[in-house]
């Protein structure tokens, strides 16, 4: 009887010493992802914040653009669009890859994704040049002011990921990233995901309805 409830006793404490073990990195993984959720979640307040704005200048506004405004770049603009939903899409590819362990295509999709992220930055910057051509100011009224904050803005946030990903690509260079242990990649994933998302709805927010070409 005492032997018995002897190996009783030892399974509950087994039984409760794996139900409570918890490997370190998976709450370190625990902890980086409710920061990044945290640190989106506060970006988003300030992007709503903006996008506010923007609204209220775009219905007080008679006309969108005003008159003093040229045609604005609109299929720039959209060119811009498929640079950056391209890399999103390879950094999905990615992510899928280092799952399966096939690292050498994580590798050759995370260049896509950095390379199609540096090509929207670019062109950014160039339509910008554009946006300023059609006669787009950003200290001349509460259009421009609008307009380019929010595109200076996104654009900051995409230089922050293009950084995040060169960063990613060197660490699988170097064979930190593995289908057991790639939560990096997953973070900045997530992030770029964020910084398309926000682009997509401010895209039709500025250009929607201009006629620009």
């Amino acid at each position: 009887m005492f032997l018995r409830r002897r190996r009783r006793a030892d399974e509950r404490t087994m039984t409760s010493g794996v139900l409570l073990y918890r490997p370190p990195h998976a709450r370190d993984e625990a902890t980086a992802r409710v920061g990044m959720l945290v640190f989106l979640g506060s970006w988003a307040m300030m992007f709503a914040g903006l996008f506010f704005a923007l609204g209220v200048v775009r219905w007080r506004s008679p006309m969108w653009p005003p008159d003093e405004v040229g045609p604005l770049p609109v299929r720039w603009a959209g060119l811009n669009t498929v640079l950056l939903l391209g890399s999103s899409a390879a950094l999905e590819i990615a992510l899928r890859a280092v799952r399966s362990a096939r690292l050498a295509s994580m590798r050759n999709a995370l260049r896509v994704a950095l390379g199609l992220g540096l090509a929207f930055l670019a062109s950014q910057v160039l339509l910008f040049q554009r946006m300023v051509d059609a006669g787009v100011r950003w200290d001349a009224g509460a259009f421009g002011g609008a307009v380019f904050g929010l595109c200076g803005f996104h654009a900051l946030h995409a230089a922050v990921g293009v950084v995040g990903l060169t960063a990613v690509l060197v660490a699988a260079a170097r064979e930190a990233l593995q289908p057991a242990r790639h939560l990096r990649l997953r973070l900045w994933t997530h992030y770029w995901h964020f910084v398309g998302v926000v682009w997509l709805i401010l895209f039709p927010a500025i250009f929607a309805g201009t006629g620009g070409g």
